[in-house]
Order: structure tokens, then sequence, then C-alpha cells
């Protein structure tokens, strides 16, 4: 099957968007939308680096999805439209195409988002995914880095450091680790769970938000740096799962918040507020991130993934 019988049979069946004409043009239309600005991110995914190569196709699709709506749930943003470019290596299955495209249809279906485009080509290399989402934001309400205030508390949607553990596991840690503790954290490692409907009402509350990709204490790090502030994080306050926990005992935490993968959001806000969200610290005069645990300072050797 070449390139455009691909796309005609796997693909043009998710470009359910007036704007897409069903994949059969070389461009997309996206409306506009008076009121409201719209808002970009793209991330890529590979073989070898972000998943195994042996994983379900259908939850390489939902990651290399959700990684990407997790960014525009730290924005505030309501996902509506993505771009999908992939390179498939040699040669071509198409029983991994089908379990691929039911991946994304599945979370189509549970985002309300719809395919516009791409590309797809063949690879000597690994699987690489590319995929480019838009949302949209009431104008001028997007939430970005650079707004924390001094006195902000500091906020995480989530549990910090699951697919870590799911992470670890592949790779062989945790031999007695019971089953279910086990399928709760490789499912977190393979499919994120980003806080796609809570972010829709972030910029309600937020002063500064950050998508938590590369690792709690580097992410909010960034934020700071953007903002000119310094942030505390309390150990003792990081929500960790009792998996995590079972997995990793007195290390959880320290492995946990330097950890990648969490596709969780992180924000400052007024002190005192409750949701579905733990509150893990606050934003004080000076700079980069402290973490510390009953009241001491603990060292982070090194705060989150590093890509080179």
């Amino acid at each position: 099957m070449d390139e455009f019988g691909i796309i005609a049979r796997y693909f043009a069946p998710l470009a359910t968007a007036p704007g897409a004409f069903g994949l059969t043009d070389d461009a997309a239309i996206i409306p506009a939308r008076p009121g409201f600005d719209l808002v970009v991110t793209t991330d890529q995914i590979a073989a070898g680096t972000d998943f195994f190569a042996e994983d379900p196709a259908g939850t390489v699709a939902q990651k290399a999805l959700r990684v990407n709506l997790s960014d525009l749930a730290a924005k505030g943003a309501r996902p509506e439209y993505y771009l999908l470019n992939l390179a498939l290596p040699r040669p071509v299955r198409e029983d991994w195409l089908a379990e691929f495209t039911c991946g994304l249809l599945e979370d189509q279906r549970q985002f309300g988002i719809s395919l516009l485009g791409g590309d797809t080509s063949a690879t000597e290399g690994p699987l690489s995914i590319s995929i480019t989402a838009m949302g949209f934001v009431l104008a001028g309400r997007m939430v970005t880095r650079s707004g924390a205030k001094l006195g902000d508390a500091v906020y995480v949607t989530g549990t910090i450091g699951d697919s870590a553990g799911g992470l670890a596991l592949l790779k062989g840690e945790g031999k007695g680790l019971g089953e279910i503790d086990r399928t709760y954290l490789v499912d977190r490692y393979r499919v994120p769970q980003p806080p796609v409907a809570f972010g829709n009402g972030l910029g309600d509350i937020a002063h500064a938000g950050v998508d938590v990709s590369d690792g709690l204490i580097a992410d909010l790090g960034h934020l700071a740096s953007a903002s000119g502030v310094g942030i505390v994080v309390e150990g003792e306050q990081v929500p960790l799962s009792p998996a995590l926990k079972a997995l990793w005992g007195v290390d959880a935490l320290a492995r946990a918040v330097a950890a990648g993968d969490d596709y969780q959001t992180a924000f400052t806000a007024r002190p005192g507020l409750s949701g579905p969200f733990t509150r893990i610290g606050r934003v004080q005069a000076g700079e980069g991130v402290g973490l510390r645990v009953n009241g001491k300072e603990v060292v982070v050797p090194q705060p989150g993934y590093r890509h080179f």
C-alpha cells in the first residue's frame, strides 16, 4: 500500500472537521473564532526513546497525541485539531496501522478533536511520530510560564512519578511488585493521563502554569526562571501513588520529582484553593527551585530528563 492508500484507508476517516476536506487537499482551514486565541504546540516521540518498539500500537498513538494535549491543558486551552507526521519503518504493517488509528479514534472521541492533515513517509530508522495540536482559549487568557506572583501557592494535578515507575518496571525493576500495581504503573507510562478537562478552566485561577513532562523540579524551574521568582517545593506534599511507593519505597520522592513523562499541570495561584490538584509549595523571592522535606533542604542532583 502506498502513501495515498494509507491516508485514504486509515487516516481520512479521522479527519472529521469540515476544514480537513477529508485529507484530499494539501492544506486545511481553521475557521476564525472571534474572541479566542489559537494555541499551537508540537511534540515528537520516537521508538527506543519515548516508547518501546514492541508497545501496542494503540497506546503509542495515544501517547503521541496526549503529550500534546498536556501542553494545551497547561495553557488553559481546549483542544480542537491536530496534524500528524509519521515516519514508518519498512515494511509497513497494515495490522499495526489499523491498531494505531483505533487508538487515535478513541482519543478523538474522548477529547472532541479532529485530525486536520499531516504527512506519511518511510524510514530506515526507528518509528517516529510528530504531532502538532491546536486549541482555543479566550483572547488574552492563555496561561504562560511568566505570571507567577510572590506569595502564590504552587499546585500540581494528578500524581508524580508514575510513568517513570512504569518505565523502570519495563526495564526489569520491581520483580516482586504486585500485578495490580505493576499494571497501573506500566499503563501510566504507555498512556499518559493529562488533565484536559481541568485545563479548560485553568485560566480562571492560574497566574502561571507549565506542563510537567521533563520532571517536576525541572519544569517548575522553567516557570520560576520565566517569572523571575524562586519556588520552594514541600516534599511531603508531593502527591505519590500507592503503587509508586510500593515500587520505590523511601526513594520514591527523590526519584519521582526528577522523573519525566508525567504530563500533569503545575501552576501557581492564590493560596487556599481546592480542587482536583494538590498544593505542593510556594512562590518566593529569589531564583530556582528548592526541595524541602520536613523543613530540611534536599539536593536533587539531576532535576529532570535531559533530551541531549
